[in-house]
């Protein structure tokens, strides 16, 4: 299924397209799917908010990719139950906060890859004991320790880069 930076789509212009590919190069750094960027971009530039079948038909993705996207950037924080012209039907807007955006990408994404980190860390630590060779047991210590290190470290940044961005 072509997508919608990959030639000209009817509904977007030039300066659209563009704005859509920004947002589709930041998620891409991020590790996240590229149709989450491509969603949030056209909900961005949209003068009024969107429902789920307006996104298919603009981002020529299927309604299943649309939903799941939805759901991921709701639960991110970036997007938003709005209201539409029409009845019985959702309509979404981003969320444009700085603050919410940085928050709940680091809540539903840092946050439990730390988290899930530490208890692995942990084990490791746990495991490399039980190594018979000191000299591998002492370097493996060390590096584990130097994980530990960065783990807690990224906990006290997060809160800080919340705060710095969210101002």
């Amino acid at each position: 299924m072509p997508h919608l930076l990959d030639g000209d789509q009817p509904g977007l212009d030039s300066l659209e397209l563009q704005v859509v590919a920004v947002f589709v190069d930041g998620v891409r750094v991020l590790g996240l799917p590229r149709s989450i960027g491509e969603i949030y971009g056209v909900l961005f530039i949209s003068q009024n908010p969107l429902s789920l079948d307006d996104l298919v038909r603009l981002l020529h993705i299927s309604k299943g990719s649309a939903s799941q996207g939805l759901r991921m950037l709701k639960s991110l924080g970036a997007v938003r139950e709005a209201e539409g012209d029409a009845e019985r039907r959702t309509y979404y807007e981003p969320a444009i906060e700085l603050k919410r955006l940085v928050g709940g990408f680091i809540r539903e994404q840092v946050r439990p890859h730390l988290d899930s980190g530490k208890s692995k860390i942990s084990r490791l630590a746990e495991n490399a004991q039980e190594i018979r060779d000191s000299e591998r047991r002492d370097f493996l210590g060390e590096r584990i320790g130097r994980l530990e290190t960065w783990m807690s470290s990224g906990g006290k940044v997060l809160p800080l880069l919340q705060k710095i961005l969210g101002q």
